[in-house]
């Protein structure tokens, strides 16, 4: 069951001081690899699911911005974490 509700902000330093919206674009493309179901906003995504999936989705991240030799991130995370199930839609729907 989906209990939990993520929103992470990924902020990489660039190696050469380059722009972060590449590494942000591979960050959601990581995201979008994982099956979980999200949301982009114009700061965060926000992703569903349970949350050791979502703690390792979190390491997957920082792994990948490793790889991609950038020399620190930081990962700005929130949690909303509901026994009995949450969604994107429960917080959202008079909005959308």
């Amino acid at each position: 069951m989906i209990d939990t509700l993520m929103s992470i902000q990924i902020i990489p330093e660039t190696p050469n001081g380059e722009d972060v919206i590449p590494y942000v674009d591979e960050a959601i493309s990581i995201i979008g690899q994982s099956g979980l179901n999200y949301r982009v906003g114009p700061l965060e995504t926000t992703v569903e699911g349970e949350m050791s999936e979502l703690l390792i989705l979190i390491q997957k991240l920082n792994e990948r911005m490793v790889e991609l030799e950038v020399p620190s991130v930081i990962s700005q995370v929130k949690f909303y974490h509901v026994p009995e199930g949450i969604s994107i839609e429960t917080l959202t729907y008079k909005y959308d």
